[in-house]
């Protein structure tokens, strides 16, 4: 994935985040922030952005972990 790709993903999770903020405030975000990544950061490496869209796309899912849900059931249209 070339670095603008990157940085485009992470503009795309960011607005995600902030949808996921909305609907509720329990995200695990701390490891993201520290880093200090943001979407607009298009100096920083493409590496850099890498790591940021894997932290922040594990912090808005890490929530979802927690949720318990009946398996469905396989069918057929």
């Amino acid at each position: 994935m070339k670095k603008q790709e990157l940085i485009h993903l992470h503009g795309l999770l960011a607005e995600v985040r902030k949808q996921c903020e909305h609907w509720d405030n329990d995200l695990e975000l701390g490891p993201y922030e520290e880093m200090g990544v943001k979407p607009t950061s298009i100096h920083k490496s493409k590496t850099d952005h890498k790591a940021a869209v894997f932290k922040l796309s594990k912090g808005i899912t890490a929530p979802m972990k927690d949720e318990e849900s009946e398996p469905l059931a396989p069918t057929a249209d």
